[in-house]
């Protein structure tokens, strides 16, 4: 009897070698694909972006950081930016705290 029980088990699963493997696999590929494309991607073209206008950072460019303060950029440094947000009134903060660029004669992005 526990033969029995034993066979029809193994032949209601359908162990089709291979390339059954195969075809199990084929839709989590599918998953990771639209992750990829949908999600990964875009972010990593998002960052790569921002750290490319984080590193053409220069003296004069007025900037929003995450914060949400705004000022022009007094002296730039390897990781530190030195910010003038009002008179007499300068910060130092991390490079990549930096938010946005306001382009000159312009408002920002979240303006």
């Amino acid at each position: 009897m526990i033969d029995i029980l034993a066979a029809a088990g193994g032949a209601a699963t359908g162990s089709g070698g291979p390339m059954g493997f195969i075809l199990s696999l084929l839709p989590w590929i599918g998953i990771f694909g639209i992750f990829w494309f949908l999600i990964f991607r875009p972010q990593m073209k998002k960052q790569k972006e921002h750290q490319e206008r984080i590193g053409g950072l220069k003296k004069g460019d007025q900037v929003v950081t995450q914060g949400g303060l705004v000022g022009k950029v007094v002296k730039v440094d390897d990781t530190y930016v030195e910010i003038d947000l009002a008179k007499d009134v300068r910060v130092k903060a991390v490079k990549h705290t930096i938010g946005d660029i306001i382009p000159p004669g312009g408002k920002a992005a979240n303006d």
